[in-house]
């Protein structure tokens, strides 16, 4: 089995609706994306023949994902107050609202399937908070 792997990172803030310790305030992270794809073949013609996919357009997806984003402050749904909402889009920061809780746990997930329905063929994503922790998802 052949397997690639790859990262990007990004600067976003983000805070846990609900949770009770420190990261219940908003608080900021260098997240990075790691992803690993895998294969049983290389491809056997063409420009990316012996390799599993080009390096680059691997770089790119992950890439893109975390362009979005970046220095963003990212929230779950309905845990900001409308006034608050209200506020800062007043002040046109760059806000994006998730379906869920922002963890590490749940973005790790959401990456995997982006990256999945583009076609790849990935065996994890791993996405760091800190350069000590990070969640893991994967199907197996």
């Amino acid at each position: 089995m052949y397997a690639l792997k790859t990262q990007a990172h990004f600067d976003a803030a983000h805070f846990l609706y609900g949770y009770d310790g420190k990261c219940r305030n908003i608080h900021g992270h260098r997240w990075i994306i790691e992803v690993k794809i895998i294969g049983e073949e290389l491809q056997k013609e063409g420009v990316q023949r012996d390799m599993l996919i080009d390096f680059g357009d691997l770089k790119r997806e992950v890439k893109s994902l975390a362009d979005f984003y970046d220095h963003s402050l990212i929230y779950e749904k309905n845990s900001l107050k409308e006034k608050t909402l209200s506020a800062l889009q007043e002040e046109n920061f760059c806000l994006i609202e998730v379906p869920f809780r922002p963890t590490a746990e749940n973005f790790a997930k959401m990456f995997f399937d982006t990256l999945k329905d583009k076609g790849l063929k990935i065996s994890e994503v791993t996405v760091y908070e800190t350069p000590e922790n990070c969640a893991v998802y994967s199907e197996e």
